[in-house]
C-alpha cells in the first residue's frame, strides 16, 4: 500500500513540473491512479513469468545438448580405442609381410638395389650428356626406377636398358640437328649444330658448351673460344658430307677444352708484367730496331770495302777508299804525316762503325736487371696480399706471383738476343777496322820502300 502511495505521489510531482502541458491533461482520480497502477503490476508479472518459462526451456535444451555431447565423446572414446587396435595390428601385420618379403626376395633385393643404383647413376649421366641437346627430357623416363621403393617393372627395366644403349650408341656418332644456342649476347637462336659423339659440339664455325649445371642445359656458344688452328679444324667438319676430317676432339667432353680456353695468350702474359714489362718491352724493341739498322749498314759497308779492294779506283763512299783517297790526295807528304793523318782517319771510320753499338750493350745489360727488379716487386706484392687475404685461395697470390715471373722472362728475352747481336756486330766492325788499318799499314810500307829506292838512286 506505501508502494502505491509513493508511485502516486511521484506522479503527481511529474504532473505539477510539466507546467502548461499537465494544466491542459485532465487529472485522473485516485481509482484510475490506482487501476493504472494495477494493470502495469500485472504487466510485469506476465512478462516475468514468460522469462522464466523461457529460461526454463533454455536450460532443458542446453541439458539436452550436454548429454547428447557426452555420449558423442563417449562413442569417439570406444572407436579410438578400436582404431587403436586396428593400427596396431596392422603394423605388427605389415612388419610381418616385410620379413616374408625379405625372406622369399633373398639377393633380388640386392639385385633391385644395384638398379637403382645404376638408374641413379644413369639419371646425372643422361641429363649431363651432350646427346641430351638432341634428346632432352631422357633423365624423367627413368626417375620413377630412382625413387620407386617397390619392385621394378619389366617397363621400366626396358626403358633403362634402351637408355643406356642409345646413350652407347648417340656416343659413336657425328650427327647434324637444330637445336636452340644461347649467344654470347644472352639470346636463344635455333642453329644447325653438329655433334661429335658425346665430346663436342659446333655451330656457325665455333665451338658450344653444355652448361649442365642449369636446371633446363642448353647450348651455348662459349664466349672465348680456342686459337684459331682449331677453328679451321670446326669449318671443315661443319662444311664435311662425308670422309674424314681433321678436328680436335675433347675426350674429357669439354673439361681440356675449358682450360684451353682459359689459358692465357701471348698478349695476356705481357700484361702480367705490369709497368716494368712495358719498360722492358719498349727498351728491348728500340734497341732491337737499332742493331738491325746497325747490321744493315755495316753489312752494306762491308760488302763496299771488298768491293774496293777489288778496285783500283778509290770511292769516297766506302772507309776504305776514303783512305785510299788520302794517299792519292797528299803523294808528296812525308810518312809520319802520312801515317798520323791515316791514322786519324782510321779513328774517324772506327766511331762510324761502332755508333749506337754502345746503346744495345746497355740495354742488354739493363733488361734483365729490370726483370729483377719486376720479380723483387711481384714477390713483394704476393707478401702483402698473404699478409691482408691469408694463403687460403692461391689465386690471389697469383697476380704477384705472375709479374715476377713474366717481367724475369721479358728480360731474359730482351737481353739474350741483344747480346748477341751486340756481339755479332762488334765483330763487323772490328773485321772493317782491321782491313782499314792492314790497308793503311801495307800503304804506309809502299812509302816506305820507294823513299828507300829513291834514296839509294840518289846515292
Amino acid at each position: 500500500m506505501r508502494t502505491c502511495i509513493g508511485v502516486l505521489v511521484g506522479v503527481l510531482l511529474l504532473g505539477a513540473t510539466a507546467g502548461v502541458r499537465a494544466q491542459e491533461q485532465k487529472p485522473m482520480s485516485l481509482d484510475q491512479l490506482l487501476e493504472k497502477v494495477r494493470q502495469g503490476w500485472r504487466t510485469e508479472s506476465e512478462l516475468n513469468k514468460k522469462r522464466e518459462e523461457f529460461f526454463r526451456a533454455e536450460h532443458a535444451k542446453q541439458l539436452k545438448m550436454l548429454k547428447e555431447a557426452k555420449a558423442e565423446l563417449e562413442r569417439q572414446k570406444k572407436l579410438s580405442e578400436k582404431l587403436e587396435l586396428t593400427f596396431d595390428k596392422n603394423e605388427a601385420e605389415i612388419a610381418r609381410l616385410e620379413q616374408t618379403l625379405q625372406t622369399r626376395m633373398g639377393t633380388m633385393g640386392e639385385l633391385f638395389g644395384v638398379i637403382r643404383q645404376m638408374a641413379g647413376d644413369a639419371m646425372g649421366q643422361l641429363k649431363s650428356s651432350l646427346v641430351a641437346a638432341q634428346y632432352p627430357g631422357r633423365e624423367k623416363l627413368i626417375k620413377p626406377l630412382v625413387v620407386s621403393k617397390g619392385l621394378p617393372t619389366i617397363e621400366q627395366l626396358h626403358t633403362l636398358w634402351y637408355l643406356l644403349q642409345q646413350e652407347m650408341v648417340e656416343s659413336g656418332k657425328v650427327v647434324r640437328f637444330t637445336a636452340p644456342v644461347i649467344t654470347p649476347t644472352g639470346e636463344e637462336k635455333q642453329m644447325k649444330v653438329v655433334r661429335v659423339g658425346v665430346f663436342n659440339a659446333v655451330a656457325d664455325g665455333k665451338y658450344l658448351g653444355w652448361d649442365i649445371k642449369a636446371d633446363n642445359p642448353k647450348l651455348k656458344v662459349m664466349p672465348r673460344q680456342p686459337a684459331s688452328r682449331y677453328l679451321d679444324g670446326v669449318k671443315d667438319l661443319e662444311n664435311a658430307t662425308e670422309g674424314y676430317v681433321r678436328f680436335a676432339v675433347d675426350p674429357s667432353e669439354g673439361q681440356i677444352l675449358s682450360l684451353l680456353v682459359d689459358t692465357p695468350t701471348f698478349k695476356e702474359r705481357i700484361s702480367y708484367g705490369g709497368v716494368i714489362g712495358y719498360i722492358i718491352i719498349v727498351l728491348g724493341l728500340l734497341a732491337m730496331l737499332g742493331a738491325i739498322i746497325r747490321f744493315v749498314y755495316l753489312a752494306v759497308v762491308s760488302v763496299l770495302v771488298k768491293k774496293q779492294r777489288l778496285s783500283k779506283k778509290a770511292s769516297p763512299r766506302n772507309p776504305l777508299g776514303r783512305i785510299l783517297l788520302i794517299h792519292e790526295q797528299n803523294p808528296a807528304l812525308e810518312i809520319s804525316a802520312l801515317e798520323s793523318k791515316l791514322d786519324e782517319a782510321i779513328l774517324r771510320e772506327s766511331t762510324k762503325l761502332n755508333r749506337f753499338l754502345w746503346a744495345i750493350k746497355i740495354v742488354s745489360v739493363v733488361a734483365p736487371l729490370l726483370g729483377l727488379l719486376g720479380t723483387v716487386t711481384g714477390m713483394i706484392r704476393v707478401f702483402q696480399d698473404i699478409m691482408l687475404m691469408g694463403t687460403g685461395d692461391p689465386k690471389i697470390m697469383a697476380g704477384g706471383i705472375s709479374e715476377a715471373l713474366v717481367t724475369t722472362m721479358l728480360g731474359l728475352m730482351t737481353a739474350v738476343p741483344l747480346v748477341l747481336l751486340h756481339s755479332l756486330l762488334i765483330s763487323m766492325s772490328r773485321r772493317v777496322v782491321e782491313v782499314l788499318e792492314l790497308q793503311s799499314a801495307g800503304i804506309v810500307a809502299r812509302r816506305r820502300e820507294e823513299a828507300c829506292e829513291d834514296a839509294s838512286q840518289a846515292g
